[in-house]
């Protein structure tokens, strides 16, 4: 690692600290090792090894966020509860909110062994039917998460699903206004005003409550890809909470490229190797999640506006971390450029020039 790199970490982590805290809850262990894992940009990922335990250790970045944006405590606590459920998830190990182990809240849950499908170097599978079966799985575990008896698995009281549409576009415009107030002197983005208003006028004021992931898409599932692809575990729990089904599928079906959409202005945010033969369609995506759910998939320019403005909103906050040097991943410099470029875009779906 470079000096900047050594430094980022020790941010991370004080291994000393954390060294003890493992052998005081989970008895003595001849290795420990820790490492970052940098695939993520929101909360910050390192690989632990504990004797013959590998695991995954969740924590905030280090620095000023906005509010309630990085809470890993609530990420755990559905993932903990949700343990036996039909949503394939990683085992939980510990939670902690002592701030002296590592300098933020965190936990561990074990680490699975399977491939994240993304396309960075291509297109990772090469049958069509291993490409649809991925597609298949990835609706079919978003429907199993919308269909989680919140009752039995005792998440009743873990959100407010009443009028949940209208806060997020209320929650995420304070989010980019926060961001704004710290970028502003680099660059503005004045399209987004328009695309806020068109979204305050069009939140529809009813829709189902369930369970929702909050950020559910391809590059947070994990496959096993040893025969037919299955989908083995959801990561990054931390906007979960309940409210409106809907928004969760928007968010999926605005990463789903199709070899018809226009070449994308932010390659960051949208997977185009899933345009080759095999994937499903985003409107197959939307029928099958229908027939397993009885949700109806309504408002669609509404629900993939939302997408990308919270992606524009996600984006200035990288921004905004990246001039307080707070970060040293290499997308978030990107964000001067791609979030005015996802602000055109959401305003192409307003304007039904991006259709479903």
């Amino acid at each position: 690692m470079t000096d900047a790199s050594d430094e980022y970490f020790d941010r991370l982590v004080d291994e000393a600290a954390l060294e003890s805290y493992l052998r005081a809850n989970l008895g003595d262990a001849d290795d420990f090792e820790v490492r970052r894992h940098q695939a993520g940009h929101s909360n910050e990922t390192l690989f632990v090894t504990w004797g013959g335990e590998a695991l995954v250790l969740r924590r905030p970045p280090p620095g000023e966020t906005a509010d309630k944006a990085h809470d890993v405590l609530r990420e755990y606590a559905v993932v903990d509860a949700l343990q036996s459920t039909d949503v394939p998830l990683p085992r939980t190990v510990l939670a902690c909110d002592d701030h002296d182990v590592v300098g933020s809240d965190f936990y561990l849950m074990e680490r699975l062994d399977g491939t994240v499908v993304r396309g960075e170097a291509g297109d990772p599978l090469s049958e069509p039917a291993d490409r649809q079966r991925v597609g298949e799985e990835l609706v079919d575990t978003l429907a199993a998460v919308h269909t989680v008896d919140v009752d039995e698995v005792g998440l009743s009281e873990f959100g407010h699903p009443e009028g949940f549409t209208q806060r997020q576009v209320r929650r995420w415009s304070e989010q980019l206004t926060w961001a704004f107030s710290k970028t502003s002197d680099e660059r503005e983005v004045p399209a987004i005003y328009d695309i806020m208003e068109w979204l305050q006028e069009n939140a529809p004021e009813e829709h189902p409550h369930t369970l929702v992931h909050g950020d559910y898409k391809l590059d947070n599932v994990m496959y096993d890809l040893s025969g037919e692809p299955e989908l083995i575990g959801v990561f990054d729990w931390e906007m979960s909470t309940l409210g409106d089904p809907l928004t969760d599928l928007g968010w999926m079906l605005s990463f789903w490229y199709e070899a018809d959409d226009p070449t994308p202005d932010s390659a960051e945010f949208v997977d185009e190797f899933l345009a080759n033969e095999g994937y499903p369609t985003r409107r197959e995506l939307v029928d099958r999640y229908e027939a397993a759910t009885g949700i109806e998939y309504t408002n669609d320019r509404f629900y993939r506006a939302l997408a990308v403005y919270k992606l524009c909103g996600l984006g200035e906050m990288f921004f905004a971390r990246h001039l307080a040097g707070d970060a040293d991943d290499p997308l978030y410099p990107k964000m001067r450029e791609a979030v005015p470029a996802l602000a055109d875009r959401a305003q192409r779906i307003i304007d039904g020039e991006e259709p479903l």
